[in-house]
C-alpha cells in the first residue's frame, strides 16, 4: 500500500462525537509510551502527522486520520500507567473501550506491545478482553531496534505461551521499529488485504 495523503480527521473525547460514514477503521493502541505515536507516523510517512511525546499518556482523546481518503488510522488513548490522576485513567479508558466494542466499522485493532519487556500483565489482560468480546485484533511488538534478536525472539515467544493457556491460536503478529522502518511494509500489506476483503463482503 502507498501513503499518498493522510489527513487529521478530528479528535472525539466520546463515542458519539467520532467521525459519522463507513469507512474503515484501524485503530492502534498499548500501554502508555510504547511508541503508538512514532509507528503512526512511521506508517504513513508523516513525522508529524501524530504528536509524540516522553510523557506517558499523551494521547487523550480518539483521534481520527484520513488516509487516502478512504480509510481511517485512529491512535487511542493508552491504558496503563500515566503520570495523570487515576480518575482521568479511567476515563481514557472508558472512552477507548467503547469505541472498541461499539464502532461497527472498526475493521481491526493493533496492539502495540513493547519488545523490550517480559509479558506484561495489562497486555495480557487486554488481548484476552477483545477475544472474549470477538474483536478483531493484530499485535505488534515494538521498539525492536532496541533490542538483541535472540531477546526479542525471547519476548515473544513468551506472550506466545502464556496466551495459549487460553487461545486456540494466535493473533496475527508483527514486529516493528520507528526508527529503520521494520515492519512498515507488512503491516501496510496486512490493512490493504483486510480493506479489499471488506470491499469484496460489500
Amino acid at each position: 500500500m502507498i501513503i499518498r495523503s493522510a489527513f487529521f480527521a478530528g479528535s472525539s473525547a466520546s463515542l458519539k462525537q467520532c467521525p459519522s460514514g463507513s469507512l474503515p477503521e484501524f485503530g492502534f493502541i498499548g500501554r502508555s509510551n510504547v511508541g503508538k505515536s512514532s509507528l503512526i507516523n512511521m506508517l504513513t510517512g508523516f513525522k508529524k502527522l501524530a504528536k509524540t511525546s516522553g510523557d506517558p499518556g499523551k494521547t487523550r482523546t480518539i483521534n481520527h486520520f484520513l488516509i487516502n481518503g478512504k480509510w481511517y488510522l485512529v491512535d487511542l488513548p493508552g491504558y496503563g500507567y500515566a503520570k495523570v490522576p487515576a480518575r482521568l485513567r479511567d476515563q481514557w479508558t472508558k472512552t477507548a473501550r467503547e469505541y472498541i466494542l461499539k464502532r461497527e466499522n472498526l475493521a481491526c485493532l493493533f496492539v502495540l506491545i513493547d519488545s523490550r519487556h517480559k509479558p506484561q500483565k495489562p497486555d495480557i489482560e487486554f488481548m484476552e478482553f477483545l477475544g472474549k468480546n470477538q474483536v478483531p485484533f493484530a499485535r505488534v511488538f515494538t521498539k525492536s531496534d532496541k533490542v538483541k534478536q535472540a531477546a526479542l525472539k525471547r519476548s515473544i515467544q513468551h506472550y506466545d505461551e502464556l496466551m495459549l493457556c487460553n487461545w486456540e491460536t494466535l493473533p496475527v503478529t508483527f514486529v516493528s521499529s520507528a526508527a529503520n522502518k521494520a515492519g512498515r511494509e507488512e503491516i501496510l500489506s496486512f490493512i490493504e488485504e483486510t480493506f479489499n476483503n471488506l470491499l469484496k463482503e460489500d
